[in-house]
This record gives C-alpha cells, sequence and structure tokens, in this order.
C-alpha cells in the first residue's frame, strides 16, 4: 500500500530517467494523470497515456530524452508530504534553481507550475520542485 502516490510516482520518474527506461506504468489516478500531463506540457514528459479499465487503470509515462540520452528530470524533491502540508501564497513562490527547475502546486485552479502560479495570482499546495 502505498501512502504517498505523488512521491512515489515522482521517485519513480527519477529513478527510470536514471536508469535511462523509456517509460513507466504506474497505477492509475486522476491527480497523478494531471500531474502527468503538467510534467508533458513542461517538456519533462513525451507521452502520457491511460490505459486500461475500470480497476485496472494505469498511466503510461514516455520519459523524454536528448540526442546525448541526458534525461531532463536530474533530481525531484517532494515538499508537501502527507504528514506535513506546505502552502505557499503567491508572494513566496520563487523560482526553482533560479530558473531551471519548475516548482509544481496544487492550486483551486488546478495543478499548476510556479510560474503559472504566479501569473494567475494564485497559491496552493506545494507539490514538489523538478530540476
Amino acid at each position: 500500500m502505498v501512502n504517498d502516490p505523488i512521491g512515489d510516482f515522482i521517485i519513480q520518474l527519477k529513478n527510470a530517467s536514471a536508469v535511462k527506461k523509456k517509460n513507466i506504468i504506474v497505477p492509475y489516478s486522476k491527480f497523478k494523470f494531471e500531474v502527468a500531463q503538467k510534467l508533458e506540457k513542461e517538456g519533462y514528459l513525451k507521452a502520457v497515456t491511460k490505459r486500461g479499465k475500470k480497476a485496472r487503470k494505469c498511466v503510461e509515462v514516455e520519459i523524454v530524452y536528448d540526442n546525448d540520452d541526458e534525461s531532463k528530470i536530474h533530481g525531484v524533491s517532494r515538499i508537501s508530504k502527507p504528514s506535513r502540508r506546505i502552502y505557499q501564497s503567491v508572494s513566496e513562490i520563487r523560482p526553482v534553481l533560479r530558473g531551471k527547475g519548475n516548482l509544481v502546486l496544487s492550486t483551486p485552479k488546478g495543478i499548476l507550475t510556479g510560474a503559472e502560479a504566479r501569473k494567475k495570482r494564485v497559491g496552493g499546495e506545494v507539490l514538489f520542485k523538478i530540476w
């Protein structure tokens, strides 16, 4: 049983990119699917597809690699955990690694990156950093 599905998902992405796996399959949830779609939009993932029916749904994620077989995912850091939720207002949101990474937040307007949250003037729960 996984107590932190988002933490497990991002660590699977980091580990798969470290060993040069092309894709991974994780159990489906709407929240994980939205996070994966946001990472695809930001260029960390090549493709995100939902497979299966009813109880056997899963999310297949394809990781982006450049010509030198380097993944765009170099590291991840889980910020808000089930045991300790971290919230930030729009004035507290800062760039990650001077703009080289992204902060992913869960806001009332959906899953947003730090830059999108600042642009829409909305804060929320800080899920993780990715670079």
